[in-house]
């Protein structure tokens, strides 16, 4: 049966909201994965706080018309999928990079980041980034060698003084 005129606006206002609250899209074509690949990848997703739809092309134009071009939807065959991820711009990237590396059938195709359109390319080139927390550590780590640096540097210095009064009172007393 088909869907209602309000049906159809209450889907495109919520699949507008979802693209809205994403930090980042990823597109993908799932034509011919099965469902138990497809499951897990969604349950993955979920636990990253991402999410994963399939809509009609024809809705998701409606919902991105303002950002431009839409020539990337037009390379996927069938419905597109969208991998939203609301908590960073990597993760879901990463995951479904994972997917698809196993699959043949989960092709990636552009996305949105920031409000614009991104190529293939640089959705791999995004889920290849190491997440935040490595990025945080990494940080942490190159400060604490920074300190630690400094530190040895201010203690030799002290130590090198109390060297020389000690080798000043030492040539004092003979």
């Amino acid at each position: 049966m088909p869907k209602s005129k309000i049906q159809k606006q209450e889907a495109l206002k919520s699949l507008e909201e979802k693209l809205k609250d994403s930090k980042a899209v990823v597109f993908s074509s799932d034509t011919g994965s099965n469902v138990k690949t497809i499951e897990s990848l969604r349950k993955e997703l979920k636990a990253n706080n991402a999410e994963y739809l399939v809509v009609k092309k024809t809705l998701l134009k409606k919902a991105i018309k303002d950002m431009g071009e839409t020539d990337q939807l037009d390379q996927l065959a069938g419905s597109v999928a969208l991998t939203l991820s609301y908590q960073d711009e990597v993760s879901a990237a990463k995951i479904l990079n994972k997917y698809a590396k196993d699959s043949e059938t989960l092709k990636m195709a552009g996305g949105i980041l920031e409000k614009s359109f991104i190529m293939p390319e640089m959705v791999k080139r995004l889920a290849t980034l190491p997440s935040r927390e490595e990025l945080l550590t990494k940080l942490v780590g190159s400060l604490n060698s920074s300190i630690s640096g400094l530190v040895r540097v201010l203690a030799g210095t002290t130590r090198n003084f109390v060297g020389v009064l000690r080798a000043i009172k030492d040539s004092k007393n003979n």
